[in-house]
């Protein structure tokens, strides 16, 4: 049952732009995970904090994005090998804290890239569920970018 009004032959690139977005995503959490644990010095409280709202967010974002792509009647990927292979972004060790920060900027602008290219794949096909969406993670996270380099002093 065609039950959101999209013909099923027409998403398929907005579906491979969400599992790319999807596994963006779970690597990026994951490197947040390990940023949270092993932050010290003299912003860990900030810090430590930080990194947590962030991959609280990312967690609730992974799940929407999955369910999107199911409700587009497509499967996500599901496994770690998927998305390593398939993720712009990369596994990152841990560094000091000024590096941790540069690190998630430069992991952002890959997350906000691949959120423009689905709001542009999504936008074409009239997925105005997709475009709503994507769009809120969107501002959200050139918020979050915005925050991360007023701390690191830059302007």
């Amino acid at each position: 049952m065609n039950y959101i009004g999209i013909q099923p032959q027409t998403i398929e690139t907005t579906a491979k732009n969400l599992n790319r977005l999807l596994s963006n995503y779970q690597v990026y959490y994951q490197n947040l995970r390990n940023y949270h644990w092993n932050v010290s010095g003299e912003h860990f409280f900030d810090l430590h904090q930080q990194f947590e709202d962030l991959y609280n967010d990312a967690k609730i974002n992974i799940d929407e994005i999955a369910e999107r792509i199911l409700t587009l009647r497509v499967k996500p990927v599901s496994t770690l090998a998927e998305y390593l292979k398939i993720a712009d972004i990369k596994e990152k060790s841990t560094a000091d804290s000024r590096e941790m920060v540069l690190k998630i900027i430069s992991d952002q602008k890959l997350l906000i890239e691949n959120m423009r290219e689905i709001l542009k794949s999504a936008g074409a096909i009239n997925d105005e569920g997709t475009v709503d969406l994507i769009s809120s993670y969107l501002s959200a996270i050139e918020k979050k970018s915005w925050m991360l380099d007023a701390w690191l002093g830059k302007s």
